[in-house]
């Protein structure tokens, strides 16, 4: 597969762990200019860029925090200023609350928690997609993916603000796909599943041999199995499938997963 990457300036948030940092390696192997952002521990996004680099790509490294909106267009301005545009956004930072599955029922969640869910996860995320679609439209071109998961779909016992969040990032894309796609600008969603990333790592070993057996697969999606699909949809090789919901192998069997 030809991507034709090579040179183009891609914005990757949440990207100093995880699926997004095996984002931004991709996108480094196929001679992009990835910028990656974080909220804390600016010493792992250092550590993501220098792959990056290795891997091929160039890097740059911001700040943003979904919860503090003004952060989300100094970060673009910040990549603009460093390379002039930006071509692929990857909505991959989230704000994944306070309130662990099963520990609350859903009539005692705070209206705070909900608010705040909403505010990072969705208002950000459209902020987000505002900043940068003047430059896409006026060239033409662009690629958001926004990361969902499979918990907007199935649900986990509980309560429900970060599913909620992640499923209104669908109608987003939906949108989206309407509004910018005559203009160049394709919109999907990636709905991922659990993976062995750093934040599932402290579940047990039992919980990841169940999840695997009740996908077509047998197996969880590694992060860079998630990264492929983000670096296909956002790129020049995906001419014209936008406004859709792509399930990887560990959400293909429509299991319930816990995060």
């Amino acid at each position: 597969m030809r991507t034709a990457l090579t040179d183009k300036v891609v914005l990757v948030t949440g990207a100093s762990a995880g699926i997004g940092a095996a984002t931004a390696v991709a996108y480094g192997r196929e001679g992009a200019r990835v910028a990656l952002t974080y909220n804390t521990g600016p010493e792992r996004a250092t550590e993501v860029a220098k792959r990056v680099q290795e891997a091929g790509g160039e890097a740059l490294t911001v700040h943003l925090d979904l919860e503090r909106h003004e952060t989300i267009q100094a970060a673009v301005e910040a990549v603009r200023g460093h390379w002039g545009t930006v071509d692929v956004l990857v909505a991959n930072a989230v704000r994944w609350g306070t309130i662990r599955p099963g520990s609350m029922r859903f009539e005692d969640v705070p209206a705070a928690e909900w608010t705040a869910a909403m505010h990072a996860n969705v208002v950000g995320n459209a902020l987000l997609a505002r900043a940068v679609l003047p430059g896409m439209r006026a060239r033409g071109f662009g690629r958001i993916v926004l990361v969902s998961s499979g918990i907007a779909e199935e649900g986990v016992p509980g309560p429900g603000p970060y599913g909620t969040a992640k499923s209104a990032l669908h109608g987003m894309a939906r949108a989206l796909a309407w509004e910018a796609g005559p203009d160049g600008v394709l919109v999907n969603v990636v709905a991922a599943g659990l993976t062995h990333t750093e934040r599932e790592r402290p579940f047990a070993d039992e919980l990841f041999d169940a999840i695997a057996a009740r996908t077509p697969s047998r197996r969880l999606s590694s992060t860079d199995d998630v990264a492929g699909l983000i670096l296909y949809l956002g790129s020049p090789a995906n001419g014209n499938l936008t406004g859709e919901v792509v399930r990887d192998g560990s959400n293909a069997g429509r299991t319930v997963h816990t995060m």
